[in-house]
């Protein structure tokens, strides 16, 4: 089935995060510890995982506003004049004057597989008071998404207040080094961490779908509601509250693609999901149109450069 939009109507999707010029290199392999690698090329690609998500859930059908923090220098204005080729509502991107735009440096190989260093830059002045001048952005949106790439307070101060307005509040808990406290994860309605990011919250060593499941169930009882764990290309683990007891969630395949660059797919699978849940679709179609869209992300090169639109989106 073709699908021409996620609903009749566009919902609002207001994301908070992180806003990069990624570094992308292109190298036959990663390279080792202590190892000079000579890579294939270079090029500078549009990111930032709050910009990603922006951009994913504006081409895939949302109204999408951007809260986040560049630099007074020619990556930041790159950036901001993309999200607005995108229509993305940039009113609620501020510069800031003494710090550079954040940065990423991607390394991918030729598999598709990749590894990134972030330099935060800018993002790290995106502060609670931000949020509070923002307010009317979160207010009339119907999904929040957030990441941590940007300071936690600020992060927890824009859940805080989506929740006061009853909006849906994603989490993409991206990076997470640890467990997160019971009022991060009591604050969002979908917490979405892929399987490494699950492992460091739950402390299970996610490997595969069963491990998946063990590693909700954990996050649950300690206070998520709806988890969902992304795999790559071996899928997604879906566990809601209305779930019962011991019975796993579900597990929604991954469509078979050769993955030329996975930069970006789990971005691309979050604001997917994020315009679907906007658009009042179920939770099913929306995972469902979340997957189609990071599987044709992935047999493209770069971040947002890979990120599909709308019409091209078939489930």
């Amino acid at each position: 089935m073709k699908t021409t939009a996620v609903g009749q109507q566009a919902g609002r999707v207001t994301v908070v995060g992180s806003l990069n010029m990624d570094l992308v290199i292109r190298a036959p392999r990663l390279p080792k510890e202590g190892e000079t690698l000579a890579g294939r090329s270079f090029v500078n690609v549009p990111g930032g995982k709050g910009g990603n998500q922006a951009v994913a859930a504006a081409r895939l059908g949302a109204q999408v506003a951007m809260i986040g923090c560049v630099g007074n220098d020619d990556n930041g204005r790159q950036l901001v004049a993309g999200l607005q080729r995108d229509g993305i509502d940039c009113s609620g991107v501020a510069t800031d004057s003494t710090l550079p735009t954040g940065v990423a440096m991607i390394v991918v190989d030729d598999v598709g597989q990749n590894a990134i260093v972030i330099v935060a830059g800018s993002n790290g002045a995106l502060t609670p008071p931000a949020i509070v001048e923002r307010e009317p952005a979160i207010a009339q949106a119907d999904v929040l998404v957030c990441q941590l790439e940007v300071p936690d307070e600020t992060v927890l101060a824009a859940m805080k207040m989506a929740r006061k307005h009853g909006r849906i509040v994603v989490l993409n808990p991206a990076p997470a080094l640890g467990p997160l406290e019971r009022i991060w994860l009591e604050s969002a309605d979908f917490l979405i961490p892929n399987e490494l990011e699950a492992s460091a919250l739950s402390g299970v060593q996610v490997d595969s779908p069963d491990s998946a499941r063990q590693a909700a169930s954990v996050l649950q009882q300690a206070g998520a509601r709806n988890v969902i764990i992304t795999l790559g290309k071996r899928g997604v683990v879906v566990l809601t509250e209305g779930d019962q007891a011991g019975d796993g969630g579900k597990h929604y395949l991954s469509a078979e693609v050769e993955a030329i660059d996975t930069t970006a797919a789990g971005d691309t699978f979050v604001g997917g999901l994020c315009a679907a849940l906007a658009a009042k679709r179920s939770l099913d179609e929306a995972v469902r149109f979340g997957q189609a869209a990071a599987a044709l992300s992935v047999t493209r090169a770069g971040a947002q450069t890979s990120i599909p639109y709308l019409h091209e989106i078939t489930l």
